[in-house]
């Protein structure tokens, strides 16, 4: 009877029959309570969703397997605490991770989500050593901006990992199919016997079923399934509980978010760039003194040249809504748990929870069935590590049987091994110099995949980001709608999609692409972020605030969301709400430099310039490749009366991209500060070249030869500023300045222009 229901089971999660498997299951665990049985009825819970029920399951369980799915069952419902305690129990400091890589990656997840940075790349750093094939760990050591270079990860030393992996595999494989036919012909000698009634022959059969299973039993509740050790050790959960399935409703949960707390289980805390967010120091609001200069520093200045919506450099909030610093997409996009984030645990699989009745630890994967936003890719593997010595030789030529019960010699499995793994060092290497930000490189090294893999979605969308991070929105636009195409039903990148759309002014297709993602998946973060954005390039700032914050409501691990959210308060005049929520993005991400930059320009806007210069540092850091935030740092610096590191700034800043004006009219003005008018005119004649119709340029240069007394020349540029329809702010000082030079040349407002 057992083993038929967890043949019921495992085949209701092969078919994605949730509900069926919960059912059968809660029958298997009444009929034979035990914790294998209990951990494939979490298992169960978990593929539909149900983490809440998995972890009351499960807690005060004390087997390897199930402090993993206990563990996972705590990071889903955002109990880090718990989570890190069942993975590393206190009162065993030296106890294995269970489930070798995938709790490695689990814990390393908590270790990033908890803020301790240097104990998280150790553990992705060790997933990585002990499955070579687990993507999702080098992929969050790139957002943690601390991954080795492809080449090195993907190499030699991880082909032979997989060989004697696989090989090991289809060794157990192997013993289990062999105990499997001696079963077989046991049943059939009883099924021979003329003088057995058919009620005798079901009774024997049921009886060689158990005595055979019993053995697989015996042998599973002493292995490790998360280290391959022999010998298995027990941890008990926190808070342990009756293991008994009970018709009471059980407790509430108590959720605890002190992430930051010390763990005896942790050599040591890290410390956190997280400090040098000034979320303390804010000075009293008061009126911005000489704010009309800053709006006409950005102001409308260049509505052609580098819109960086991205992180709305210079946004509605200072005037400029076109010179912007690209997002950073290394946040995750899952709308089920709130820690998924970028870390891309949506589409973990599940393997067998039991080792019971004919069945082995190494049955194959069950996926979860449940809608996520990321490939699977970045599964987390729970198969069990290998002790080395079981494996075959690596040299070994005949033929063995894999996990998936196909014939294969260790030659073709080194064979598949190295071209997986080649596959592995493109792809690893472009993501990777995609999360350092250079882009260029990202992008050549993309091109060298092949055809077939260029073409996916995945590919298509990195491509995208690199050419957004470039600001080069064009190609971005192409290579996001080339995405679409091959993938549909992938919300991968779509939310910097719509920022692309946003900065070109593409209302009708930004408003199509937000209907479709809603329509498509309405808990995703990716479709209320196109919202927000379809709002905002309406202006209508408090409608576009409210759809990000519903897209950091589904995902509260959405980086890029809060950020938007902070522009957004930036530009309805919120300060205190916009630095909040920036401080919140740097929660998340410490590396997302697009929130670093929005404090950096409240704080510009508040003359707090030494602040703002500190922000606008730690953003040039992260991303020192953005010609924007130089051109504000280089604004804070002038600020200070750094002229002369200021121009180097710029200077920088104009080599960085010689295709963004922004830089060379601050220039111009720094000059004009330290009356170089000669210098100023020259840079400014050159960026007339660049944007012949801002009215800014024309402007300032009007300033400079009413300074230097030639009025007429003065009055010209005057005229073509207005005649260029200029913003508010600048209609007004223009006028101001005419009306100054009608005074006289000698008059002391004159000199006020």
């Amino acid at each position: 009877m057992e083993s038929i229901l967890i043949e019921c089971v495992q085949n209701s999660l092969r078919h994605f029959m949730h509900r069926n498997a919960i059912f059968m299951c809660e029958r298997l665990c009444a009929e034979f309570p035990s914790e294998t049985n209990m951990q494939l009825l979490a298992g169960c819970y978990l593929q539909n969703q149900q983490a809440y029920a998995a972890y009351h399951v499960l807690k005060g369980t004390g087997m390897a397997q199930s402090r993993y799915l206990f563990a996972l069952s705590c990071f889903q419902m955002g109990l880090l605490n718990e989570a890190e305690t069942a993975l590393c129990p206190p009162n065993e400091p030296a106890a294995e991770v269970p489930n070798g890589a995938a709790g490695h990656y689990l814990l390393g997840l908590i270790y990033r989500y908890t803020d301790r940075r240097n104990s998280s790349i150790q553990h992705f750093n060790q997933a990585l050593l002990l499955d070579p094939l687990l993507w999702a760990a080098y992929e969050e050591l790139c957002i943690l901006g601390a991954a080795e270079e492809a080449a090195a990860v993907f190499g030699e030393a991880s082909s032979l990992c997989i060989q004697k992996q696989h090989l090991y595999q289809g060794t157990q494989s192997q013993t289990f199919e062999a105990a499997t036919d001696d079963q077989n012909v046991v049943f059939a000698r009883n099924i021979v016997s003329d003088d057995i009634s058919p009620r005798q022959s079901r009774h024997t059969h049921n009886n060689n079923l158990r005595e055979i299973s019993g053995n697989y039993t015996g042998a599973a509740a002493t292995q490790n399934i998360g280290g391959g050790s022999t010998n298995m050790s027990f941890y008990s959960t926190p808070s342990p509980m009756a293991t008994q399935l009970s018709g009471v409703v059980p407790p509430p949960v108590c959720r605890n978010f002190q992430q930051n707390g010390n763990n005896a289980s942790v050599a040591g805390a890290d410390s956190s760039p997280r400090s040098t967010v000034n979320s303390t120091i804010q000075a009293p609001r008061r009126k911005f003194v000489d704010e009309g200069k800053l709006r006409k520093i950005s102001g409308r200045l260049f509505s052609d040249s580098v819109p960086r919506r991205n992180s709305r450099l210079s946004g509605e909030s200072t005037g400029n809504t076109n010179s912007n610093v690209s997002a950073a997409s290394g946040n995750g996009t899952n709308n089920t748990s709130k820690y998924y984030g970028s870390s891309k645990l949506s589409s973990m699989t599940l393997r067998s929870m039991t080792s019971r009745k004919a069945q082995s630890w190494a049955t194959e994967a069950y996926g979860e069935g449940a809608r996520y936003d990321i490939s699977d890719d970045s599964r987390l593997n729970m198969t069990s590590s290998y002790p080395s010595g079981d494996a075959r030789p690596l040299e070994q030529e005949g033929p063995t049987t894999s996990a998936s019960g196909v014939n294969v010699s260790s030659t073709s499995i080194l064979s598949g091994a190295a071209e997986i793994l080649a596959l592995f060092r493109i792809l690893g290497e472009g993501y990777r110099l995609s999360c350092l930000y250079r882009c260029q490189d990202a992008l050549d090294v993309y091109n060298k995949l092949p055809h077939k893999h260029y073409q996916t979605g995945w590919v298509l969308s990195q491509i995208g980001r690199a050419y957004f991070e470039m600001v080069d929105y064009l190609e971005a636009d192409n290579a996001f709608g080339l995405a679409r195409l091959a993938s549909p039903y992938s919300l991968e990148g779509m939310d910097m999609y719509s920022t692309v759309l946003y900065h070109l002014k593409e209302d009708m297709k930004l408003s199509y692409l937000a209907q479709e993602l809603v329509s498509t998946d309405r808990l995703a973060s990716q479709s209320w972020c196109a919202m927000g954005n379809c709002y905002s390039l309406q202006k209508d700032h408090e409608t576009a605030l409210k759809n990000f914050q519903r897209a950091v409501q589904l995902n509260p691990r959405f980086a890029y969301g809060h950020t938007l959210c902070g522009h957004e308060y930036v530009a309805l005049e919120d300060f205190e709400n916009g630095i909040k929520s920036y401080q919140s993005a740097l929660r998340v991400d410490a590396r997302h430099y697009n929130a670093w930059y929005g404090l950096g320009m409240i704080y510009l806007r508040q003359e707090k310039f030494e602040f703002s210069e500190h922000h606008f540092r730690m953003a040039l850091r992260i991303n020192p490749h953005s010609s924007v935030i130089m051109s504000y740092l280089g604004t804070a610096l002038h600020a200070l009366k750094k002229n002369e590191e200021a121009l180097e700034v710029m200077e920088l800043a104009i080599i960085a991209d010689k295709k963004n004006p922004l830089p060379m009219y601050q220039k111009a003005n720094i000059l004009v500060s330290m009356e170089s008018f000669n210098a100023a005119l020259g840079v400014l004649e050159e960026l007339k070249e660049h944007a012949p119709r801002e009215s800014s340029v024309y402007a300032l240069m009007g300033r400079i030869y009413k300074r230097r007394n030639m009025y007429d020349k003065a009055m010209l540029h005057f005229g073509v500023a207005l005649d260029l329809k200029p913003s508010a702010t600048d209609v007004a000082t223009i006028k101001a300045c005419q009306v100054h030079w009608n005074s006289g040349p000698n008059s002391s407002l004159g000199r006020l222009c």
